[in-house]
């Protein structure tokens, strides 16, 4: 391709400008590489981090409350903070550098933090939940006692996060957000908060979470700080073998709740397609909400419908669940809500006169 004059020239000027930023900016900028921190200050380091101290109970008090009431509120911004002063991710990398150098005192110190915090979490929890008095499932409550295997994965990278940003000077401001992105506070509010209605579902389904991050996070990061040079695979071998049957025997469960979250996101699209086929029609017609359970020989569906008054119909019900069963191919549940409605319309006279 052959470029105009001035064309041309815009070229090369652009070229001169670009050699003289890469010439500007040349050079070697040590002060900016990003160099691993020594082995004796990352252990003191772990060390204060694995204390059970006054401050280490406090902050993860105050965390427990303020993630609960968010819970039982379903406000996703106060759960966000309470995840940010949790102290809980400091024990638990402590755990997996303890792993690495098969420093059983470390590790006993560690695992006891992490431990009495997860039993005054569960307890703050259950307290605050019974004192309140309320007994419904919020949707933030409900989203955390169903892991899958994207839970595990989080898990996973949130501790290969934090163990690189524990082992690398000037980073360390990254650990706010690895506390934010796997969520260990929540989960230890929810058991407490299954305990106290009680329901069973919900904290086994939050106990199942909580085990879930603390597996990964610590297998990710034990392999993190291997790569870095903080110990070697063969110091760590007993707590890398049990950390991969931990990780074996989570995810039997968290496959089968992974498995079933995908089914019941392709049947919900698909119902609500056909639905809305059918609904096409009617314009007084529109779905607020849509849920599927599987039971064992059927399928229970959920909808709810916001109408005119009198525009649905029984038989036009009758024919929505008959064309369900046809589509879907399975014996079907439904259930519909019909919720009324009122439109009003009001225009100014020079408008009408215009139409």
């Amino acid at each position: 391709m052959k470029f105009s004059y001035p064309w041309r020239r815009r070229i090369v000027r652009l070229r001169r400008w670009a050699g003289t930023m890469t010439q500007s900016n040349s050079g070697d900028w040590f002060w900016l590489k990003s160099k691993p921190v020594l082995m004796a200050g990352l252990s003191r380091d772990l060390w204060r981090w694995a204390e059970p101290t006054p401050n280490y109970y406090i902050l993860l008090l105050l965390s427990v409350i303020i993630s609960t009431l968010g819970l039982l509120a379903n406000s996703s911004a106060t759960i966000i903070g309470a995840m940010i002063i949790a102290p809980l991710m400091g024990p638990i990398i402590a755990i997996a550098f303890a792993m690495t150098l098969n420093n059983r005192r470390l590790l006993k110190r560690a695992s006891f933090s992490v431990i009495t915090g997860a039993v005054l979490g569960i307890g703050t929890a259950s307290l605050i939940t019974v004192l309140l008095g309320l007994a419904s499932l919020t949707p933030e409550i409900e989203a955390r006692s169903v892991p899958t295997l994207i839970d595990l994965g989080v898990a996973l990278a949130a501790g290969a996060a934090g163990a690189y940003a524990k082992s690398r000077r000037h980073i360390a401001d990254a650990l706010p957000g690895v506390a934010i992105s796997v969520a260990l506070v929540p989960p230890l509010s929810v058991i407490g908060i299954g305990l106290a209605l009680p329901s069973r579902d919900v904290a086994l389904g939050a106990s199942l979470m909580l085990l879930t991050n603390l597996a990964g996070i610590i297998f990710s990061g034990a392999l993190i700080f291997i790569w870095q040079g903080y110990g070697t695979a063969e110091r760590a071998k007993r707590g890398l073998t049990l950390s991969v049957l931990a990780l074996t025997l989570l995810g039997l469960p968290l496959g089968l709740s992974f498995r079933d979250l995908a089914w019941q996101q392709r049947t919900r699209t698909r119902v609500y397609r056909l639905v809305e086929q059918s609904a096409s029609t009617n314009d007084n017609f529109s779905v607020t909400r849509l849920s599927v359970q599987r039971q064992q020989t059927y399928l229970q569906l959920h909808l709810e419908l916001s109408a005119m008054p009198q525009s649905v119909t029984e038989t036009e019900i009758d024919q929505l669940h008959q064309m369900l069963e046809t589509e879907l191919e399975q014996r079907i549940d439904l259930r519909v809500d019909v919720l009324p409605i009122a439109r009003f319309r009001t225009t100014s006279p020079e408008l009408s006169q215009s139409k």
